[in-house]
């Protein structure tokens, strides 16, 4: 029997809100929250619900976790953000129920009633079929996930500068990256940095040299997204970093402190202490609960396939944005990329979209503009690739460290990043050492 809920209805920000059109937002990421922007001084009521109170700056979570930055350089506080629009409302919880025949979401074992619903719920990690490697291996998807590898890292350093046993002392310097994307080069490279120049600096027991990094991918080639001139670049960058590179291997197997991968080559087992996820990411499982609410059409990850207005066949009034929308009306066919930038330019144009609905206007048709991909492999080295234009070294570092700045949502946090920034290219030292308690490992999507 599905669990009892009763109706809850608040009262709007504004009284002359209260005979407007409610939209509700559910997910406070780039999307949502570049939806939330754009709806400011509309004639709507809006809410937005996330079950956290921040918006998390996923890009830059690597740097949590080599110690690089703190953890609230990369979380901004919703309230904060857009708490201040008199037509939003912040509620925070989590959104398990959808009933798209009445307009009702479930929320907190309650139901509460929309005119327009915006899902940018997001997504989370996979680990295809084995949620038992999670707390082996935690991915790069939360807050907690960021810290927790921090943590493990900074363990097996301290564990490994009090041991007399030279092998076990191999073992702890040994890590090893699953997934051959952005996130896991730029882990590796970062993780490289941190094990080499803070051993050598500030760990007397202890070897660098010692210290071997091995990167997992099943592809034959890096950064399979980016041109094959900037994967060989970003190979060569993380070669020259100590980082070694499996690729065209593939998890069979993962236990405490070794793993076991397949390969041209045949099977072999690698040992390392500390064991980090980034090869699988599936939409919020949001988007199962729409399709068995509408019948609407899902993609191999678990994607809401949508119309070019981003809404699902039958219901005008439910957008989908960010990752957990499959938006294949492009020139090519091929679905925008999870990634920042499309997540931001959805998140604006439905908003207009709504927008020009209430005020007798229609917008421009959608078309995304694709400012370019880039990944960075250590200090002073990068690889971006800007609509034709490839860069690799310290140029693509600039590049990428400005467009990380424009790309953060909270100018107090801007500020304070790029004088991280400029302290750690001066003086080497990460100023986010501390370890913390352990946390459980976060909750990942599966099919």
């Amino acid at each position: 029997m599905a669990p009892e809920r009763f109706f809850l209805e608040l009262e709007p920000p504004l009284e002359s809100l209260r005979q407007r059109p409610h939209v509700v937002i559910v997910g406070g990421g780039f999307a949502g929250l570049a939806a939330c922007r754009a709806l400011a001084g509309a004639d709507l009521r809006v809410t937005l619900i996330d079950r956290r109170n921040f918006n998390l700056f996923q890009p830059l979570l690597y740097q949590v976790s080599t110690g690089l930055i703190s953890p609230s350089d990369v979380a901004s506080p919703l309230r904060l953000l857009v708490g201040r629009q008199a037509n939003l409302q912040v509620l925070l919880g989590e959104v398990d129920h959808l009933d798209v025949d009445r307009r009702r979401i479930g929320f907190e074992g309650s139901d509460f009633a929309y005119d327009h619903l915006i899902l940018a719920a997001g997504s989370g990690s996979t680990y295809f079929g084995h949620p038992e490697w999670a707390e082996l291996a935690p991915s790069m998807k939360t807050l907690e996930d960021a810290e927790e590898i921090r943590r493990r890292l900074l363990l097996v350093m301290e564990e490994a500068e009090r041991t007399p046993d030279s092998e076990r002392r191999r073992h702890l310097q040994a890590v090893v990256i699953v997934g051959g994307g952005p996130t896991g080069c730029e882990l590796a490279g970062s993780v490289s940095d941190l094990m080499r120049h803070s051993l050598e600096r500030d760990f007397k027991q202890l070897d660098p040299a010692d210290t071997t990094i091995t990167l997992v991918d099943p592809g034959d080639r890096l950064l399979r997204a980016l041109d094959p001139q900037l994967s060989a670049a970003a190979a060569q960058a993380l070669e020259a970093a100590g980082v070694r590179l499996l690729l065209g291997g593939r998890v069979r197997t993962i236990e405490a402190g070794r793993l076991s991968v397949t390969s041209a080559e045949g099977e072999q087992v690698l040992e390392a202490a500390t064991i980090c996820w980034t090869a699988g990411v599936r939409a919020s499982p949001l988007g199962g609960e729409l399709a068995r609410a509408s019948s609407c059409r899902l993609d191999r990850g678990g994607r809401v396939e949508v119309e070019p207005d981003f809404s699902i066949p039958g219901h005008p009034e439910i957008r989908v944005i960010g990752d957990l929308c499959a938006y294949a009306h492009t020139p090519d066919g091929r679905p925008l990329p999870g990634m920042a930038a499309p997540a931001v330019q959805m998140g604006a144009w439905v908003a207009r979209d709504l927008r020009g609905r209430l005020e007798g206007w229609t917008p421009k048709p959608f078309r995304f503009f694709d400012p370019g991909s880039m990944a960075v492999l250590g200090p002073g080295r990068a690889v971006a690739d800007l609509r034709g234009l490839t860069f690799s070294g310290p140029l693509a570092w600039l590049l990428w460290g400005l467009a990380h700045l424009a790309f953060m949502p909270d100018p107090e946090n801007r500020l304070l990043l790029l004088l991280k920034w400029l302290w750690v290219i001066g003086t080497r030292q990460r100023s986010a050492l501390v370890i913390g308690q352990p946390q459980a490992p976060a909750a990942v999507t599966e099919p």
